[in-house]
């Protein structure tokens, strides 16, 4: 029964943009259409995957789905808790992203791409649904498949700009890598397993070199739509480019089916080696402190929240080589306290990251620009947006007491375990895992301070008004979900106990609950208590405010302070830049003062995507031009394709 409603929930979601293609281009009708089914879909789907977290796949009586015509679907199909673990967060997350799409991108405003950007969002959460919940090899692909193009789709809403156009291309040709080695992933499972049911091998049935071939595979497709570091070059372009609800939808959902696929293909093959588990590690390690680096550096607010999504799946890799290496040498508390924390972290960076860029599309609505340097002073005009800014920076930075901090504390008891085996690296990731925070409260307060403090730079800034009720809805929302996990994360520990016993079940290891491995109740108690400190502080500091009497603010001896006095983000995060800049490699442009009445100076430090912009696109550039030339070959007469014949008959015959 839970697996019937999944899919009717699956169903509800995915065709809720279908009406909307009979109404005019500039009614909002069908836009209310689809909000509504993917309200209904998303609230259907959440009870059912709570149902099957808590009683398992296939509870209660099946509906008649063969009298549908769609028995081959229901065949193919089936969600256990690892499904569910995933499938919470993609229906919490699209339906409140629908919410927040209501005003953000009205139809009415956008009549030339509106009904196709609620079209394929249903068509995206449809796919990311299925993908979890696929049995068999062909389900899964195909799912992965309509994920994959709608997700296109979703990336090119605004074709008609040339940057967005670029940004498509560059995930389509990604995506479709990835799918390429899915395909031989799968296509060598079904070899060696003799059916394209995805079920645990058994101990011993595979030989090491064929296990280490799935692995890898599996790991370059599944790393690729993850973003994980250096397979990430398709999403910081993609996230900026997309409207701010779909950037949402991407790096609170879509990267992590990366991730779920990742998780499920250590589910499938037997008797992980310990390499496993120290390649995730080593790879989310590199992601995590490279990914948070790389958003120091950026000025564009979106790309700057993107590059932190690479970050955060560093820290969920982390995690589950923490947990794979557990399983390699049956240590089951580095199971459950790495897993657990990857999957919180799932959950956690899906809420925060969702609820990051929604406030950031608020920015970018009322403002017109995505530049930092064009921002300044919103929290007066936007309050509302700017507190839940305020929370979202909070979370993802890993301070209590909101959710980031409660699974990166797992990670971090799993981390400490490991220290009686050095040669694991745990203490090397756990330095990291520090420094990265370190570095995220860094970028988060250069953020906040540029964009929501200080002056307005710009008469766009100085006029922003804020936003719709329905976009502060759905951000508060999320907002709450954040401080609901943080403060009472023991109310959710139950579901993750069940996901992970899911996951570890083919190594039959004794673990115990997540409960007893950390210390939940103490969290509670401690966030609580700091929550209280905080809002006394704050009640303290309002009513001093009120009494006191207003003055002019000390000036330093400047008569008129403007703008142009305040850090920009270049010169904020320039020492800290400058400490990766082996990595970063960034650009400098700099007017220096000279003379005694120097003229105006100016300094701006720009760091492109090192692998992207350094690497990958000048590689492209290299074989265009390599391929081009070779048309000269192709001259149209026949005897010199008679003497290419004869060159390659005399190579043969040497080669024989």
């Amino acid at each position: 029964m839970n697996d019937d409603l999944l899919l009717a929930a699956v169903g509800l979601v995915g065709l809720s943009g279908v009406p909307g293609l009979l109404f005019p281009r500039r009614s909002n009708a069908g836009q209310w259409v689809a909000l509504c089914a993917n309200l209904a879909g998303a609230a259907l789907g959440v009870v059912a995957a709570l149902a099957v977290l808590r009683d398992g796949a296939g509870a209660g009586p099946a509906l008649p789905w063969g009298g549908l015509g769609l028995a081959l679907v229901r065949s193919a199909v089936r969600a256990d808790a690892l499904s569910a673990a995933f499938l919470l967060p993609i229906f919490v997350i699209s339906g409140l992203g629908a919410l927040y799409g209501l005003q953000y991108w009205k139809q009415s405003e956008h009549p030339r791409n509106g009904r196709k950007l609620r079209l394929f969002y249903g068509l995206a959460v449809a796919g990311m649904a299925l993908v979890t919940m696929a049995h068999n090899a062909v389900m899964f692909l195909t799912a992965w498949e309509l994920m994959a193009l709608s997700g296109f789709f979703l990336v090119t809403t605004e074709d008609d700009e040339a940057e967005v156009r670029v940004a498509g291309w560059i995930y389509f040709v990604a995506t479709h890598v990835a799918t390429l080695l899915l395909f031989a992933f799968f296509g060598l499972y079904w070899l060696v397993s003799g059916s394209p049911d995805l079920a645990p091998l058994a101990a011993g049935s595979l030989p090491p070199q064929v296990a280490a071939a799935l692995f890898l595979l599996g790991l370059l497709g599944f790393g690729i739509k993850a973003g994980l570091f250096p397979l990430h070059v398709w999403l910081p372009p993609a996230h900026a480019s997309a409207p701010s609800h779909v950037s949402a939808l991407f790096s609170g959902l879509l990267i992590k089916i990366g991730v779920y696929g990742v998780m499920r293909m250590c589910w499938l093959l037997p008797q992980p080696p310990l390499w496993w588990g120290l390649a995730l590690l080593g790879l989310g390690v590199v992601s995590a402190v490279l990914g948070v680096a790389f958003a120091l550096g950026q000025h564009d607010l979106k790309r700057l929240l993107a590059y932190h999504s690479i970050e955060n799946i560093g820290i969920i890799f982390i995690g589950l080589g923490l947990a794979v290496a557990g399983r390699a040498l049956g240590e089951g508390w580095w199971v459950v306290l790495g897993l657990g924390g990857a999957l919180l972290h799932v959950w956690n960076h899906g809420l925060f990251k969702a609820l990051l860029f929604l406030a950031a599309g608020a920015v970018v609505g009322a403002t017109g620009t995505r530049a930092l340097d064009r921002l300044g002073g919103l929290a007066k005009r936007m309050p509302g947006t700017a507190l839940c800014f305020a929370v979202g920076a909070v979370a993802i930075s890993g301070l209590p007491p909101l959710n980031g901090f409660v699974s990166e504390l797992l990670i971090y008891l799993g981390l400490f375990r490991t220290l009686a085996a050095p040669e694991t690296g745990g203490w090397l990731a756990a330095a990291a895992l520090a420094l990265t925070g370190a570095l995220a409260v860094a970028c988060f307060i250069k953020v906040y301070g540029v964009v929501f403090l200080g002056q307005p730079r710009s008469a766009a800034a100085a006029t922003a008004q804020e936003a719709g009720r329905a976009m502060l809805a759905a951000m508060g929302a999320l907002a709450a979900l954040c401080a609901w996990v943080g403060l009472f994360p023991a109310a959710v520990a139950p579901w993750l106990d069940a996901a992970i016993r899911a996951w570890a079940a083919p190594a039959a290891l004794p673990l115990p609950l997540l409960a007893q491995a950390a210390p939940l109740g103490w969290v509670s108690a401690v966030g609580g208590l700091l929550l209280a400190g905080l809002a006394a502080g704050g009640a303290w500091m309002w009513r001093r405010g009120a009494s006191a009497t207003p003055a002019p603010t000390w000036d330093c001896g400047y008569a008129a302070p403007g703008a142009r006095m305040q850090y920009t983000s270049s010169s904020f995060a320039e020492n800290l830049v400058e400490r990766f800049a082996w990595a970063l490699l960034p650009r400098r442009e700099t007017v220096a003062c000279v003379g005694t009445f120097p003229a105006r100076s100016a300094y701006a430090g720009h760091v492109p995507d090192t692998v992207l912009d350094r690497g990958v696109l000048p590689a492209l550039r290299g074989a265009a031009w390599l391929l081009s030339w070779s048309r000269r070959l192709q001259s149209g007469h026949t005897q010199a394709y008679l003497f290419y014949i004869l060159i390659a008959l005399i190579l043969l015959l040497l080669l024989r």
